[in-house]
């Protein structure tokens, strides 16, 4: 009697033991190769010139380098950089190995993120204001060191930047995209003679 008790018992804990087997080995999510890299970078190309982009997976250029017309109040109209469109949230990394020498809201830039490497500076605004780096950390080319930031940001204290609606904004911006300047010895150079 007993014998029959303990048969369907088995058969039961057989049965959740293959099942728990099954859906470990079929249905547990593989993570991305970045989640397992202690540099936290991504895969990228490396230019002739030795650099890498600095918002993989997005080429579109909304502003080229020098003299534009402003898209919004605030913003100069001698372009210091390159406008790459790029959604709110889209990885930014190092261009090359460097120091982050500025963290911080910095005017019509907005959220800003500067990677020094020698007489270079490398400077990413209309950042996410929740940085992953800071001032005076060691970076290596392709790590990953922020994000695309928001349109609007509240709460930041001076921002004279506002969009259509009244809205506080990322600097003079009229939307998520990434301004990336490159200066050498202080003066700003075409980003796209890196690339």
């Amino acid at each position: 009697m007993s014998n029959s008790f303990f048969k369907p018992f088995k058969i039961f804990i057989i049965l959740i033991i293959f099942i728990t087997i099954f859906i470990c080995v079929f249905f547990i999510p593989i993570l991305p190769n970045a989640a397992y890299n202690p540099t936290n970078s991504v895969s990228f190309d490396i230019s002739s010139s030795g650099y890498v982009w600095p918002a993989p997976g997005y080429t579109t250029i909304n502003s080229y380098f020098g003299y534009r017309t402003s898209p919004t109040a605030g913003a100069s109209s001698y372009h210091s950089g390159l406008d790459i469109g790029a959604p709110e949230g889209s990885t930014l990394i190092a261009v090359t190995n460097g120091t982050i020498t500025f963290t911080g809201f910095l005017g019509g830039g907005g959220y800003t993120i500067t990677l020094s490497s020698g007489n270079m500076k490398f400077t990413y605004c209309h950042v996410s204001p929740i940085y992953i780096v800071k001032e005076g950390d060691t970076i290596v080319q392709g790590q990953v060191i922020g994000y695309v930031g928001p349109k609007n940001v509240y709460g930041v204290k001076g921002n004279q930047y506002f969009d259509e609606n009244g809205n506080p904004t990322n600097g003079a911006t009229t939307g998520p995209h990434l301004h990336f300047g490159v200066r050498v010895d202080g003066e700003y150079i075409d980003p796209l003679s890196l690339f």
